[in-house]
């Protein structure tokens, strides 16, 4: 299993053929008024949609049923499967950051949780050899992968990429930069060299790009968690308020868990009781940290006001 205090181990999975799974399509009864939702799925109403029609954005997929729920919707919307089993504990961890996701993401991908206890032809077809494991379906087709838990921050990062590869609109439509695209592509491997030196350049000709700014802000998190015992460092952290690094770090690992406001909360507190030369460093920690979530993230504005009071 990955250890989410790492970078993603995300991979190019081989040729899979899926024609062993594809059935002969039943013949198709009069369309309901409104679609069934799929057992066991919860579902989230799209804005925009007409009222009764609201598309499943989590589904649960079968062997019996993987035709329909994921190859033929695949053709429209990219699927982003996840392999699990009950029995799984780190797929407790990884299962809900995805759900969120998905319903935060309001239909423009699906999720479609696969139990490899009860399908074991599908973790077969895609060579599962551990779990969790998570790959997409774009236009009938697997894609990219990870194996084990990522923090939510590299979850984000790998559904931005699938939606991309896939041609969907994740909001605001923004010209693309090939220069980003490959500096984000290193990232997304791992490659912390690459991507520091792509973002520098791009911040070297626009000293003002936020997605760089963001991208630089996530290697260096990378680079400083990079071999830490995440309970080694909240364990110094609770036993020691004055351990600097210790609580810095901590805030790090708070961030890539998706605590964000915790860690921030952290970091403030410690601006409080810090001495001035002190003080200014974790305060440019903080601001490293607010890059990495954006300006309009409500709980950067919150923690910059808490900031703004604890310096002045």
């Amino acid at each position: 299993m990955s250890d989410p205090r790492t970078t993603p181990s995300i991979f190019t999975r081989g040729a899979v053929d899926l024609s062993a799974l594809r059935t002969p399509a039943p013949a198709k009864p009069a369309a309901p008024s409104r679609p069934a939702a799929t057992g066991g799925a919860s579902a989230a109403t799209v804005p925009g949609t007409l009222p009764g029609l609201a598309p499943e954005t989590i589904v649960d997929v079968t062997e019996a049923n993987f035709e329909s729920t994921v190859l033929e919707r695949s053709l429209t919307t990219p699927v982003i499967l996840d392999f699990w089993a009950d029995w799984c504990g780190p797929c407790k961890q990884l299962s809900p950051v995805l759900e969120k996701l998905a319903v935060e993401g309001q239909g423009a991908w699906v999720l479609g949780k696969v139990d490899v206890d009860a399908n074991p032809r599908l973790a077969q077809a895609f060579r599962v050899q551990g779990i969790p494991m998570v790959l997409a379906v774009i236009q009938g087709q697997p894609v990219e992968g990870f194996n084990g838990v990522l923090p939510e921050v590299q979850v984000k990062q790998y559904i931005d990429a699938v939606l991309k590869a896939a041609g969907a609109s994740t909001g605001a439509a923004a010209p693309e930069d090939p220069r980003l695209d490959a500096a984000d592509d290193a990232l997304m491997v791992g490659d912390l060299d690459a991507a520091e030196a792509a973002y520098r350049k791009i911040l070297a000709e626009s000293p003002t790009d936020a997605a760089a700014e963001a991208g630089l802000a996530q290697v260096e998190l990378y680079r400083r968690i990079n071999g830490q015992d995440a309970a080694a460092v909240l364990a110094r952290a609770d036993a020691d308020p004055t351990d600097l690094e210790a609580h810095r770090l901590a805030a790090d690992l708070e961030v890539l868990n998706g605590q964000a406001a915790e860690a921030y909360a952290r970091l403030v507190a410690l601006v409080k009781r810090s001495s001035a030369e002190d003080r200014d460093a974790v305060r440019k920690h903080l601001l490293s940290l607010f890059a990495m979530a954006g300006p309009d993230d409500p709980a950067v504005a919150a923690a910059r006001r808490a900031l703004a009071s604890a310096l002045f």
